[in-house]
């Protein structure tokens, strides 16, 4: 099989054409500590972010196999500038969580650059040479030149991971579906604080024949992939 020709990877709804030879790149959304650890927004808003905790090897095991390749990653943060000009009232006032973005919390201000809070948790963190961009919406193309940089990689398959399933996630895999990129949700890989939220994602995504993309486990897709040509982070 030549660097070109796609990889069929079982998924559902069917076999997703993976894209090999650095134009399928790795998608971290949002493991950030204000939503995978306690005090942080995530818990703000009355959820157990252990619940998430379940998608954190999964992830650095897929991690792992795109560094060993070279492969192109991306993570990305939701995060807002310190005053705040990137949120939106609506978004910030909305609810009734113990603290609202932008306070203090115990990993400094809820969701706002810069802060602990909104680095992404060391098992996962970003090498050299790996994108990592801010995002102030749900989505990671929208105010963030995303498109841009991936169309200058190459790159025109996605492959998603991260939390939440049903919010960021999922928003940015439709965002990416509009752009024409083709995406992959590894499911356990994914997490939401709500179970029953993740399943209704996971088949949202890929019903009437993969109307925004594929989902599968990540042993299928580690499976699969060709054998690696080990390069250094950033080569």
């Amino acid at each position: 099989m030549s660097d070109d020709e796609p990889i069929p990877i079982a998924a559902t709804p069917f076999p997703y054409p993976f894209a090999p030879g650095g134009r399928t790149a790795l998608v971290v959304i949002d493991m950030q500590r204000d939503f995978v650890e306690p005090g942080g927004f995530g818990a703000s808003l009355g959820n157990d972010v252990s619940l998430l905790h379940t998608a954190i090897e999964p992830i650095a095991a897929l991690l792992a196999a795109w560094r060993a390749r070279g492969w192109p990653v991306v993570h990305t943060r939701e995060a807002h500038l310190p005053d705040l000009s990137d949120c939106p009232p609506a978004k910030r006032l909305r609810g009734a969580p113990s603290l609202r973005i932008g306070e203090t919390g115990t990993m400094g201000r809820l969701l706002v650059r810069g802060e602990p809070g909104t680095s992404i948790i060391p098992a996962l963190a970003p090498q050299r040479g790996e994108l990592a961009i801010d995002k102030p919406g749900k989505g990671m193309f929208w105010a963030t030149g995303l498109h841009e940089m991936l169309q200058a990689l190459g790159v025109t398959h996605l492959v998603f991971t991260g939390v939440t399933t049903e919010v960021c996630v999922q928003t940015s895999m439709r965002e990416a579906n509009d752009r024409g990129y083709d995406c992959l949700l590894v499911e356990d890989a994914t997490e939401s604080y709500f179970p029953e939220f993740k399943a209704a994602a996971l088949a949202m995504i890929a019903a009437q024949g993969a109307i925004v993309g594929w989902h599968t486990p990540s042993a299928a897709l580690l499976a699969a992939l060709p054998a690696s040509a080990v390069k250094s982070p950033g080569a």
